[in-house]
């Protein structure tokens, strides 16, 4: 570890109030690689709730955003087919298909270098929340099976346990995340000048900048400029290059953790 980096590491665990802080996770592209919801739906049509047709729609729209990034064309097209393919669906299904989807292949789509941000984060004694686009049921199972605090999502409205088609308020995206997370930080007493914020996006500009810590991870193109612009911290583990662009404004260890990880795993293999 680096002279620069232990400081860091260093500063981030002596905090003198951690339970005012907080870590906001993006999902799609930042923790995992590809679109969640994508996933969701795939299952759904291995259960006969939909058609090929629909299926290839998901499948063309998961395509793009590996890519080149989400589009709030895209998001809103995604968001439309899968509540009308919800209607009708039980909530406590759902649920049990997160989990099925999370075993099968979230797991597996994790980033490891994101990963050790959130456990650095939890190490001490922050609060981590994912705050994402995709149904809130499934966020909080990726929630709950990474050991994080909690998840913000879109909520679909429900009717005698079933989803109507409809939504609680909107799509959990862009300017939306950064009003529920405000009301999480008043809610909790948060100080949100002392938390994190991480995203590939540049439609999460709203939420990154309400925060005094904001991070990109795997930026598509705006946001790696904007960042830059900005002086923020850019990581991006797409690559198997070294991939952590720090700012002047790091103050987390996190960064220390990733290469910590990349040198063990790099041990491990030559070790082998």
């Amino acid at each position: 570890m680096s002279k620069s980096a232990a400081g860091h590491a260093q500063r981030a665990s002596v905090s003198a109030d951690p339970g005012t802080e907080a870590a906001f996770f993006d999902v799609d592209n930042t923790l995992m690689r590809g679109a969640s919801l994508f996933h969701v739906a795939r299952k759904m049509y291995q259960r006969g709730a939909f058609r090929m047709r629909d299926a290839a729609s998901f499948g063309f729209k998961q395509a793009r955003f590996l890519m080149r990034g989400e589009s709030l064309k895209d998001i809103q097209s995604i968001r439309e087919t899968a509540l009308a393919l919800a209607t009708g669906l039980l909530s406590d299904d759902v649920k049990q298909l997160g989990d099925e989807v999370y075993d099968e292949v979230i797991a597996s789509k994790i980033w490891p270098g994101t990963r050790a941000l959130a456990d650095q984060h939890l190490r001490v004694g922050r609060r981590v929340w994912l705050v994402t686009a995709t149904p809130v049921e499934v966020a909080a199972v990726i929630a709950d099976r990474l050991g994080l605090t909690g998840a913000l999502g879109t909520v679909g409205e429900l009717e005698n346990g079933a989803y109507t088609g409809r939504l609680v308020g909107d799509i959990l995206h862009g300017p939306a995340k950064a009003v529920a997370v405000e009301e999480l930080a008043t809610r909790q007493g948060l100080d949100l000048a002392r938390c994190w914020a991480y995203s590939d996006s540049y439609n999460d500009v709203p939420l990154l900048t309400l925060v005094g810590n904001p991070v990109a991870i795997n930026p598509d193109t705006r946001l790696r400029r904007h960042a830059r612009e900005n002086n923020w911290p850019v990581y991006d583990f797409r690559s198997g290059r070294r991939a952590a662009t720090l700012g002047l404004k790091a103050a987390t260890g996190a960064g220390a953790v990733y290469g910590l990880w990349r040198g063990v795993n790099r041990f491990r293999r030559h070790a082998a």
